[in-house]
């Protein structure tokens, strides 16, 4: 990594539970989170942003959520990201079926069309060439009323948030999963099979 962590002791007690409950979930304490808690008032807006929109009670469902987070790791070439996110993808999927297809999800059948459509949402928003239609727009509105589009929106710009800051200072995959390097281009596959159980759900992970 560019920027080292620093000893757990050497953080806020407050943080301290946070990394426990890492440890005790995924079997280490998360990296990113270790980053994050440099600036420890960052860590803690970051972790209640993230908790707000992968809670329990989202109008988005759990496999969607999973989808983007990723489709978007993958775009900004998020090693860590890919590794925990495609575990969890797996798991609530209940196979690796899609997390094996998902960067040519344009030329699979085991995406649906709303899953299509929001895959389509997801590159646009993170893509720098990309845009959004009027035309995207309107088939979003055939599954999302506007609060859910606010939500799914912000899923998307927090994981893009989220895993450029892991790309950028170099957060090396934990072994979730084996994952070839994240391809950028829809055409290339990414490999990955389940190394360990995925995590039960995501604290500062992505």
């Amino acid at each position: 990594m560019h920027i080292p962590t620093k000893p757990l002791n050497a953080y806020p007690w407050w943080l301290k539970p946070f990394f426990w409950s890492q440890k005790r979930r995924y079997g280490s304490v998360l990296q990113p989170g270790l980053l994050w808690g440099r600036l420890p008032r960052l860590f803690a807006a970051v972790a209640i942003l993230y908790g707000v929109l992968d809670r329990r009670s989202s109008p988005i469902d759990p496999v969607l959520r999973s989808l983007v987070t990723v489709r978007v790791s993958q775009i900004n070439w998020c090693h860590f990201c890919v590794d925990i996110n495609s575990a969890t993808l797996a798991r609530r999927s209940g196979s690796m079926d899609k997390v094996e297809a998902l960067s040519g999800w344009r030329e699979s059948d085991l995406f649906d069309e709303k899953e299509r459509t929001v895959l389509e949402y997801t590159e646009a928003i993170t893509r720098t060439d990309g845009q959004v239609s009027d035309d995207l727009m309107a088939r979003l509105r055939m599954y999302f009323d506007d609060d859910a589009l606010v939500e799914l929106t912000g899923l998307i710009a927090f994981q893009n948030l989220s895993s450029k800051f892991n790309a950028a200072l170099d957060v090396p995959a934990q072994g979730f999963c084996q994952v070839k390097t994240p391809e950028s281009q829809d055409t290339e596959k990414t490999g990955t099979s389940v190394t360990q159980s995925p995590p039960k759900h995501q604290e500062i992970k992505s």
